[in-house]
């Protein structure tokens, strides 16, 4: 037995070995199976060496795998530029930044709706008119060269940002006018109006978590060697970079990322985690589509997928797998967005009538999307009723729910939508079965990307609602190059209901969901990607919106969110059709165990993202 393990070990370790520079191509293409030998252990790497120039092999015990996050071969390392296509290092969403090579200034949990310090101290603080923010850079915090990390960096990263227009300019450019820095102390000075009021408090919040700080001394000489042209600066490979998280690049070729823990990383000072992350290496195969990684995560291949997975709890009612979501019950996962159906109000039949939008709502079958399209991993509008706030406690606690509860509906009602189109004289009047407005039958489409096969399961069932109501609606499928290019302009006729996701969680929602679907802003923008898609205009509703940044009573918040539920409510401009999470989270637990759960507080983002990279410091090993 002893001789066929150590064959077995043998054939373990020359299949793990990384080609060197210039080599051939590493043969191992997928990551080794949960019972593979794990008594290998790995070589002491020095991270400031190019992870290229060495042989490594990567033990199954030191190493999470990931699915569903890394698509394509990595562009650059470049963690001010642009195109990085580089997920695993430079990823952020709304519910927080992918904070695993380059840090934010706080860390955001959707859970409870916290900001926690990372590179800065938990005292950040507004003055009294939130013209201006300040905080103070932990002193523990280095960048991996062993130089601290200073207010200066924050500073230098948010001027290259203006001056190349990168993805943090663009972002927040509207929002701060600029950052200085005193000593360790970062001072934000927030963009004002004429009024001299604050733009948007909450926007600078999101800058605190979503934005990932650089080292000026490294943008300095980025910026040095591309004679300062923003072109060049954006797109400059970035191989040289500097970082300040717990993990760095270690090899990255079109079948493989991966990234090798910094073991001097500073977090492990006290006033931070107090140790290092537990896994040392951090690995994505790059698989060929969604299949291939749910494939690979049965197998015990993926530690952390990311892939919607039709049906997840037969894997272990079923099948037996070793496999875990957040939740052990449905919805398994925290919904965090709703993907929403959008009534485009540039058509007439649409935009004056009330009536015809409520109805419409009214009668889909919302329980047979949830069933179908999301396999019952949402929960219902029975369980969660519709408002503009997603199911997480803190946002359901911002509205009245008994002032609208007469407002809201659960879907399937087709008796009362035919009633409420009769009683708006939106009738059948020749007999053919379908109803007419100014003496015209009412046509309309459902619109979503082909290929999206859940979302077009829910268009299905839209246009089937409409025709028990006796309007008629056809579904509509372009490819994604041709729905993207549509939706997004402000005078489309093309499309009628069509369907895109508003935001999900972060410091400034919900009112950034609310803007999106209420807002006035986006109304006209040209290739708007920001909200509004259905170019819906409330004024009433708009006033009530810019309220809300410069809100800080409590009382006053939920009466806010309460009006424009009910106008929502009132109005449906668009309708959601699902409660859905921002991200996936299945683990396989054959390797690894002690992932986020509902019972540890650790927000199921990836084990990387905002607050979720917690989740690096809890796990454990399997026996």
């Amino acid at each position: 037995m002893k001789k066929i393990l150590a064959l077995l070990l043998a054939v373990f370790m020359v299949v793990g070995l990384f080609a060197g520079c210039g080599g051939d191509k590493p043969v191992e293409t997928t990551a080794p199976k949960a019972d593979d030998p794990v008594e290998t252990q790995a070589p002491v790497v020095d991270v400031t060496e190019p992870p290229a120039a060495q042989e490594v092999v990567l033990p199954r015990n030191e190493t999470l795998y990931f699915a569903g996050q890394q698509w394509g071969t990595v562009n650059s390392w470049n963690v001010i530029g642009t195109n990085q296509n580089n997920a695993m290092a430079i990823a952020g969403g709304a519910s927080g930044y992918r904070s695993l090579m380059f840090e934010t200034l706080y860390m955001y949990n959707p859970l409870d709706g916290g900001l926690y310090g990372l590179l800065a101290n938990d005292d950040y603080a507004w003055n009294e008119d939130m013209t201006q923010m300040t905080m103070t850079i932990k002193d523990a915090a280095k960048w991996s060269d062993g130089t601290p990390v200073t207010a200066a960096d924050v500073v230098r990263t948010w001027t290259i940002g203006v001056e190349i227009a990168n993805g943090t300019g663009t972002t927040f450019g509207a929002y701060i006018a600029s950052i200085e820095a005193d000593g360790q102390k970062v001072i934000i000075n927030a963009a004002v109006n004429e009024a001299g009021q604050p733009v948007n408090p909450l926007k600078v919040l999101d800058f605190l978590t979503g934005a990932p700080i650089a080292q000026a001394a490294w943008i300095d000489t980025l910026a040095a060697r591309c004679n300062n042209d923003a072109t060049a600066i954006l797109n400059d490979a970035g191989e040289d970079v500097v970082w300040s998280g717990p993990y760095t690049k270690y090899y990255a070729d079109d079948q493989k990322v991966v990234l090798i823990r910094d073991d001097n990383y500073w977090g492990q000072d006290a006033s931070m985690w107090g140790k290092l992350p537990v896994p040392k290496y951090i690995a994505h195969t790059i698989y060929a589509d969604n299949p291939a990684g749910e494939t690979a995560l049965k197998a015990g291949e993926v530690d952390v997928c990311q892939q919607f997975i039709g049906n997840i709890q037969n894997l272990w009612l079923e099948d037996g797998l070793p496999i875990s979501t957040y939740y052990e019950e449905a919805p398994y996962g925290v919904c965090l967005t709703m993907p929403t159906a959008w009534y485009n109000m540039n058509m007439p039949v649409l935009a004056e009538n009330t009536a015809l939008r409520k109805a419409i709502a009214l009668a889909v079958d919302y329980d047979t999307i949830i069933a179908n399209a999301m396999t019952n991993q949402s929960p219902s509008f029975a369980d969660v009723p519709r408002s503009l706030m997603n199911p997480t406690d803190g946002e359901q606690a911002l509205y009245d729910h008994d002032a609208v509860a007469d407002l809201q509906w659960a879907g399937n009602d087709i008796e009362g939508a035919k009633a409420m189109l009769d009683a708006a004289g939106i009738v059948d009047s020749d007999g053919d079965g379908w109803r007419e407005w100014n003496g015209e039958k009412i046509s309309l489409n459902a619109v979503c990307p082909n290929g999206w096969t859940d979302w077009q399961a829910s268009m299905e069932v839209v246009a089937a609602a409409g025709e028990k109501i006796g309007v008629e609606i056809t579904t509509l499928y372009p490819e994604y190059s041709i729905y993207q290019t549509v939706f997004t302009d402000p005078a489309q006729v093309e499309y009628a209901i069509f369907m895109w996701s508003p935001e999900a969680a972060s410091p400034s929602n919900p009112w950034t969901r609310v803007n999106q679907f209420l807002g006035k802003d986006y109304v006209g923008v040209s290739n708007n990607w920001s909200g509004n898609w259905g170019q819906y205009v409330n004024e009433e509703a708009d006033a009530l919106i810019k309220q809300i940044p410069l809100t800080t009573d409590q009382d006053e918040l939920v009466r806010l969110y309460t009006e424009l539920t009910k106008i929502y409510l009132t109005e449906v401009p668009s309708f959601s059709l699902m409660y859905r999470p921002s991200v996936f989270h299945a683990v396989n637990e054959s390797v690894w165990t002690n992932f986020p759960n509902d019972d540890n507080g650790i927000p199921p983002m990836d084990c990387t993202d905002g607050y979720g990279i917690k989740a690096l410091y809890e796990l454990e090993l399997v026996g």
